[in-house]
């Protein structure tokens, strides 16, 4: 990858295995009509927004998620239905991780949640035995710990402002295509993740 220095990766479909059908999928059982509008990886309800940004927490989530049900669910329930899309970290991946940590500068920019976070936590710890993902990135920026999510641009100038990075010599990679274009129009180097296309497979293809 020649002239690039750094590396921002994001998590969910790209490090992370995920499948928003799941959570679709669960949030139907429990009642949830119209579910692929509701919350989907192109579209999503405000409420998912206001987590993601740490404008609310577990417990104002929840609560407002049984307000859309249509007769009371635990709140386990919910928890667990919002969980369904977390499924694995490769360790084929997380091994890649460190291997890039050796010749560049690695970051971590997710659009999450304190409720995701810990259950991808448990997941890694079983693993791999970290507790998290500190131990593969110079940094981690985390949207509902920094306030902002992708695709505003001020989240990707948040994190080449806070690490004097420079955007051409940057590299982003992620799975949804409007956190690509956004990337782009800052200069930034971008790897789109697609389903036929995985971290490892995109990283090995551009370092020839």
């Amino acid at each position: 990858m020649e002239g690039i220095k750094n590396i921002i990766f994001d998590l969910g479909g790209v490090i992370l295995n995920i499948d928003y059908k799941l959570t679709q999928q669960a949030f139907e059982k429990l009642g949830i009509h119209d579910e692929a509008a509701f919350y989907s990886k192109q579209t999503q309800h405000e409420l998912f927004d206001l987590l993601e940004t740490g404008k609310i927490g577990e417990d104002e989530f929840v609560k407002a998620i049984q307000q859309y049900l249509p007769h009371p669910v635990d709140s386990a329930d919910i928890i667990q239905a919002w969980n369904a899309i977390i499924l694995d970290f490769p360790l084929r991946r997380l091994q890649i991780l460190q291997q890039l940590q050796l010749h560049y500068n690695t970051y971590l920019l997710s659009n999450t949640n304190e409720i995701h976070e810990k259950a991808f936590n448990k997941i890694l710890q079983t693993t791999c035995g970290y507790p998290t993902l500190a131990m593969f990135f110079d940094r981690i920026y985390l949207s509902h710990r920094v306030g902002l999510r992708k695709p505003d641009p001020k989240v990707f100038e948040l994190v080449l402002r806070e690490n004097n990075l420079n955007p051409n010599e940057t590299l982003f990679i992620d799975d949804s295509p409007q956190h690509i274009e956004a990337a782009k129009l800052l200069g930034i180097q971008t790897i789109h993740v697609t389903d036929g296309i995985s971290m490892e497979g995109a990283i090995f293809r551009n370092k020839e």
